[in-house]
């Protein structure tokens, strides 16, 4: 037996064929405590699935949190499990569900590779737990769909990690935009992310202690290699389509973001896309190279989109952390943590009451640990990270197939083109599919 398990929980999960390597759902039943939120006084227990690059550094923004406390940590890294696991005196699993399983866990903070994203989403939700989910949220529009009806289904707590959201200086560019200095948007103009490329790295041997099975998940089981294994290397995963929208979701998550926080638009999304130049035809990296020439191919053609109000948003030369917004009378530009106008004045004076004020958070991980005791809704709640992924995901099909392409954001499907929702989502392996119940 694993150190800390709870074995009446134990036998309870096994005992459900719910509970199995096939990814179907967790069952329903969780332990009184998921049930209840922690008091005033009570010490959040927080698990953390995936704990490599951005794991690691979602631990050290928690730490400074002496509210929460880490319990436990899964990655399939198993020794790196252990370190960080040592680091924080905490239990160490390689299987994440063994993580989910423990009552003492009140909440999940996960930042893995993005194939995992809805699995682990819906799993969490089905085990009663909270979750605090690096961006992009999702793999695919119809995955992300999924994960907001387990939060909401299941009644839980659920922050994005588009931390600009917890900046005061995003948060006021957005609200003069909001509030018409510049006259109404007619024009935004973001930055020409890269959309993902093809992976054909050779095999290299799998260091001991990596299940690299299970890293590939719901991904096609292709060699290792330390260049797939790595975020950003050469390539690393970020940048391959089997694991990632490359930096259309990489970054584009952030400036999307502040573009529907801007616009108003966080329950819906454009109605519109398309593009200029011939259709996307990825390369396919079979050595390990710099991402240069991958991110100069896949940032063609370029890419609109179109909102019901008229807005178009346009790929080119904005900011990576957030994007240019051309009105009327002038221009606001954001970026992460901090925005400019022209001309300055339409941003200097402050917001008076009756113009726009946006919900408040200047601590991403701290909302999200207060709202897990309120149970409100968090400052990048679910349906405003799965809107802003969305966006990057339509993107991306745009560059592949190349032609006009009209969405219904409410039904979260284009119209009258099967070849486009045929990209909505993605196949899974066996063993890896997701739950048929949510």
């Amino acid at each position: 037996m694993e150190p800390g398990r709870r074995s009446t929980r134990r036998q309870m999960l096994r005992s459900c064929a719910a509970w199995t390597a096939a990814g179907v759902a967790l069952p329903a039943v969780v332990s009184a405590r998921a049930l209840a939120s922690p008091g005033p006084n009570d010490t959040i227990g927080i698990g953390a699935i995936g704990v490599g690059r951005q794991g690691g550094s979602l631990l050290g923004g928690l730490a400074r949190h002496q509210d929460a406390r880490l319990v436990a940590v899964a990655d399939v890294n198993g020794p790196r499990a252990r370190e960080v696991a040592g680091k924080y005196n905490a239990e160490a699993y390689r299987d994440y569900r063994n993580l989910l399983e423990r009552d003492d866990i009140d909440a999940v903070m996960t930042a893995t590779p993005e194939q995992w994203r809805g699995l682990i989403c819906i799993h969490a939700c089905q085990a009663g737990k909270d979750l605090y989910v690096e961006k992009p949220m999702s793999l695919t529009v119809r995955e992300g769909r999924l994960i907001v009806r387990a939060v909401r289904k299941h009644s839980r707590v659920f922050q994005t990690g588009s931390q600009q959201r917890s900046d005061a200086r995003n948060r006021r560019g957005c609200e003069f935009i909001r509030s018409g200095r510049v006259g109404a948007i007619r024009r935004v103009i973001a930055s020409n992310y890269p959309s993902p490329w093809k992976n054909g790295l050779p095999a290299q041997p799998v260091p001991d202690g990596l299940d690299w099975d299970m890293w590939c998940g719901p991904a096609p089981l292709v060699p290792y290699h330390i260049d797939l294994y790595t975020p950003r290397a050469n390539p690393g995963w970020l940048s391959f389509r089997d694991f990632s929208g490359g930096e259309m979701t990489g970054w584009g998550s952030h400036g999307f973001d502040q573009v529907q926080w801007a616009l108003g638009t966080d329950e819906t999304g454009p109605v519109e896309l398309w593009t200029e130049g011939e259709p996307l035809s990825p390369p396919t990296y079979r050595h390990p190279a710099p991402r240069d020439r991958g991110n100069r191919i896949c940032a063609q053609p370029k890419v609109f989109f179109r909102y019901a109000n008229g807005t178009v948003m346009e790929l080119g030369n904005g900011p990576g952390g957030g994007a240019i917004f051309e009105g009327e009378h002038g221009t606001i530009t954001i970026d992460r943590g901090q925005f400019t106008s022209d001309p300055p004045e339409a941003t200097q004076d402050p917001l008076a009451e009756h113009e726009v004020h946006l919900a408040q958070s200047d601590d991403h991980i701290g909302n999200w640990l207060q709202c897990i005791r309120t149970r409100e809704r968090c400052i990048a709640d679910v349906e405003i990270g799965h809107r802003s992924a969305s966006i990057c995901h339509l993107g991306n099909i745009a560059r592949l197939l190349g032609r006009r392409l009209h969405w219904d954001p409410v039904a979260e499907q284009f119209i009258g083109d099967d070849e486009a929702n045929s990209h909505l989502d993605r196949p899974r392996r066996n063993g890896y599919e997701l739950p048929t119940r949510i």
